[in-house]
């Protein structure tokens, strides 16, 4: 396992959010897994 840090954007602006992923995750799963996070985060 390894953190990797992603910048998303959302509703205009962006975000940084680190994501904990496995070596052989691909890219857009990182980066679906990003998105989630910080949407799950502004709708709370």
């Amino acid at each position: 396992m390894m953190q990797i840090d992603v910048t998303v954007t959302f509703e205009g602006k962006s975000y940084l959010t680190n994501v904990i992923a496995d070596q052989n995750t691909s890219d857009e799963e990182i980066m679906r897994l990003a998105s989630e996070q910080v949407e799950k985060q502004w709708k709370r």
